[in-house]
């Protein structure tokens, strides 16, 4: 995991050179398929397990999560997020990152950017060692409240390794000393959503995939995976 999460976030780190104003959402995704395949790892969206019909989630706007590509070119200003999964020697990591394109973010924009990362810091320095999902649930809530944000509450963090999505969940809320207790060598994934608006959301119909913001809000999305070790956390999806 330590190996395909180098792998994921060097992808990440030449995607974020790569978007432009006037880029396709599908011809970010087809540099991030033949990205992943140079460095010798696994499309996981595209396998059985999940069978999204592409590498890479792309949600602009108002959309959160789980957007499939489309023709749809890159405006200045938009607000996109990027979220992946990939498979290396049979482990799975996963991460996400929001940019706004074209321009360095300001306003209102910035603040949503701005809280939502802090907030996946914010629960990754609550692991000191074995720590409850309410820990981390709380620390996150916390950043976002302060920021006024909404809290995407249907959609959680979750235990990953052998497969993508494994137990326990773990939510960007929660009260400290509750819920399943995390011990050392254990894997999860972090992933605050948060809004500048409400925090209901609803799944396109046409698609079935891509799920939205209910009052068309702005969203954003990070979120790394995370190694619980003795004394902390070491993130796996970062250089």
């Amino acid at each position: 995991m330590r190996e395909g999460g180098k792998i994921l976030a060097a992808i990440f780190d030449g995607l974020k050179k790569q978007v432009v104003v006037g880029m396709s959402e599908i011809e970010a995704d087809a540099w991030v398929e033949a990205e992943i395949k140079a460095r010798g790892a696994e499309v996981t969206y595209k396998t059985p397990e999940v069978n999204f019909p592409a590498a890479i989630c792309v949600s602009t706007n108002d959309q959160i999560v789980h957007s499939i590509p489309s023709e749809y070119r890159f405006e200045k200003g938009d607000v996109v997020s990027f979220d992946l999964v990939i498979t290396y020697k049979g482990m799975k990591t996963d991460s996400a990152f929001t940019m706004v394109v074209g321009e360095d973010p300001k306003g209102a924009k910035k603040h949503l950017l701005s809280y939502t990362e802090r907030s996946l810091y914010a629960g990754i320095d609550a692991i000191k060692g074995p720590v409850h999902v309410g820990d981390i649930g709380a620390a996150v809530e916390k950043v976002l409240n302060e920021g006024k944000l909404g809290i995407i509450r249907d959609l959680v963090g979750h235990g990953i390794g052998h497969k993508m999505q494994q137990p326990p969940e773990v939510p960007n809320y929660g009260k400290k000393g509750t819920g399943v207790l995390l011990v050392p060598g254990d894997t999860i994934a972090i992933e605050p959503m948060a809004t500048l608006g409400g925090d209901t959301i609803k799944t396109e119909e046409d698609d079935g995939w891509t799920i939205c913001t209910r009052d068309g809000s702005l969203a954003a999305h990070f979120e790394h995976t995370v190694l619980i070790t003795e004394n902390g956390a070491e993130i796996l999806t970062r250089l």
